[in-house]
């Protein structure tokens, strides 16, 4: 097998802490002497050992002079745990091969630093573009304490989400559906607006086998949320912010009583979204999928801060002048400022598609009193 290879399994192996490792990164390790597979590991959950310790202490053989593929640079500090470059050291591993750097200040180069001058041959950059993009929530969070941000919707080939009814149940089929569960596990929370919350009455959990709850974050800038919602009503089971703007004694009380955390941000009646993103960062919350209708996506894409985007798309057509688009609001003048979506990738999910890319950015910060 070529170092390609083995570092692609590290990748697969990376993938199986999706969802547990919030807000560390995902990181995979495989370990190999004289062609031969000696052992593997990856991180399993926060405040568990690094992929390169786990793999390590499953082996009991002697492994001087092995090489070691690892999707992220191998940290060199303590912290929950050991620093993984010294139980590299400890074990003679030969040489060292590494996806990405990582950019937390306190390893960004150190480790490798360390295992070079230790006398370990160090190559980087293996299936580089593959490893960041495993980790692009960790890379932002870690760099700006900002949450990485995704925005899903489901449309028809009309680009309606709903018909003029108001019914959207279901736009896309059971295999797209599962897909979007799998985001749900992958990000840390799922944010929708207080919109959907009275017209849906919606759960926001993760319904798939071995599925992780995300917190569930509405945005409430009048605190209209009803205290018999299923949200409100589960708050003590799942994880659940409510942002607010203004609102009463009362029913702040209410819903402290239930479960719910109340986070005010007021920003002239509305709540500010760049803001709400900061303090979520500060409550190690690294990513957020928004899952609103179209005039909360609207608002929020304006504000700048949106990384990514899924489009799910059904071989549908509804029509209808009055039925729902998953943007709305007033939208740009000219087609030059459009947001324009990079990097982009056409997923197959039974007869619908997932179109996803990358975002570029631009700056307001409100939501809608909605």
């Amino acid at each position: 097998m070529t170092k390609y290879e083995y570092m692609q399994l590290a990748i697969e192996l990376a993938k199986k802490g999706t969802g547990h490792t919030s807000p560390n990164p995902l990181v995979g390790c495989v370990i190999v002497k004289n062609g031969r597979i000696m052992t593997d590991g990856y991180h399993e959950r926060y405040g568990g050992y690094h992929a390169e310790r786990n793999a390590l202490n499953k082996c009991e053989e002697d492994l001087t002079g092995a090489d070691l593929y690892v999707t992220l640079e191998p940290c060199c500090h303590h912290g929950q745990t050991p620093p993984c470059t010294d139980i590299i050291l400890e074990r003679g591993i030969g040489r060292v091969f590494i996806g990405a750097m990582d950019p937390n200040p306190k390893v960004a180069g150190k480790g490798v630093q360390i295992l070079r001058e230790h006398g370990v041959q160090v190559e980087t950059g293996i299936m580089e573009k593959e490893c960041l993009e495993l980790n692009e929530v960790f890379m932002q969070y870690i760099t700006t304490g900002i949450p990485y941000v995704a925005m899903k919707y489901a449309m028809t080939m009309d680009g309606k989400i709903a018909t003029y009814t108001g019914d959207s149940k279901w736009v896309t089929g059971e295999v797209a559906r599962h897909h979007v569960h799998e985001l749900r596990k992958r990000y840390s929370a799922i944010m929708v607006g207080i919109g959907t919350v009275l017209v849906d009455d919606p759960m926001l959990n993760c319904r798939i086998e071995e599925g992780v709850d995300p917190v569930r974050i509405i945005c409430d800038s009048r605190l209209r949320i009803p205290l018999e919602s299923r949200i409100v009503q589960t708050a003590k089971n799942i994880s659940t912010i409510v942002a607010y703007a203004v609102g009463d004694a009362e029913k702040e009380k209410a819903l402290k009583e239930t479960g719910v955390e109340l986070i005010q941000i007021n920003e002239k009646g509305r709540v500010d979204f760049v803001k709400l993103l900061k303090e979520l960062g500060r409550k190690k919350i690294d990513s957020v999928l928004i899952e609103g209708g179209g005039t909360f996506h609207g608002t929020v894409l304006k504000s700048g801060m949106v990384n990514r985007i899924f489009c799910y798309m059904a071989p549908k057509l509804i029509g209808g002048k009055e039925a729902r688009s998953p943007v709305e609001g007033d939208g740009f003048s000219y087609m030059r400022e459009a947001l324009e979506i990079t990097d982009t990738e056409i997923i197959k999910l039974g007869e619908d598609i997932c179109f996803t890319g990358c975002v570029q950015k631009e700056a307001d910060g409100c939501l809608p009193e909605s």
